[in-house]
């Protein structure tokens, strides 16, 4: 019943404007496009749970501005803060990346948000990029509570910020945010220093060859 319930909601995405499907029986080779604003701007990050993503560009997002905070103010576990969500801003804008990812990696991208615990609602926006305008899927937070992030979450979403080029301006208005001014240990950053460590060694070893 859970497949089949998959199944019926992937070939209603594949009907949305933001899906791209090729000419090919196997579904796992069709596409979508996904708008990351927050920790999923870290290429490691998102390729933590989501190994299909690839970057497809840098775009803005119109009248929205970023913001932290918990659903129904539960802190989170694996941040130690308030999270990254949007919400609507006549005249500001949210730069983020827009990545490329296999409907196979659909529900995994959703348990990260916690869409089905009702954390997280996927919805369809319109973002910009060099005069194109393109449909993406991201996520909006429910009943979000306002609280800073901690310094550990801020840090991702910059080392993405920077990784993906977004404009000056709105890095340093990024590092302009308050933090918790957490300090304990959280197992997910240590996993993501270490994969980008293994991958600078990787990336030096072919440079030194």
């Amino acid at each position: 019943r859970r497949a089949q319930s998959l199944i019926s909601f992937t070939v209603a995405l594949m009907t949305s404007p933001c899906v791209s499907a090729p000419m090919d029986d196997n579904i796992e080779t069709h596409t979508f496009l996904y708008f990351a604003y927050g920790s999923n701007l870290l290429k490691e990050r998102l390729q933590l749970k989501n190994p299909s993503a690839s970057i497809h560009c840098v775009a803005r997002l119109k009248d929205y501005k970023l913001i932290f905070g918990n659903y129904k103010g539960l802190a989170s576990d694996r941040w130690h803060g308030g999270v990254a969500t949007i919400e609507n801003s006549p005249v500001d804008e949210v730069w983020g990346v827009v990545w490329r990812m296999n409907v196979a990696d659909l529900e995994s991208l959703d348990s990260q948000e916690n869409v089905r615990l009702g954390a997280y609602s996927p919805v369809e926006v319109n973002v910009k990029t060099r005069g194109q305008e393109l449909n993406c899927r991201t996520y909006i937070m429910n009943s979000c509570i306002y609280a800073p992030p901690s310094p550990q979450y801020l840090k991702v979403i910059l080392m993405g910020a920077e990784q993906n080029g977004l404009p000056k301006n709105y890095q340093e208005k990024l590092k302009s945010i308050e933090t918790n001014k957490y300090e304990g240990p959280l197992p997910v950053m240590a996993e993501l220093e270490r994969i980008m460590k293994r991958a600078k060694e990787r990336a030096n070893h072919r440079s030194d060859a």
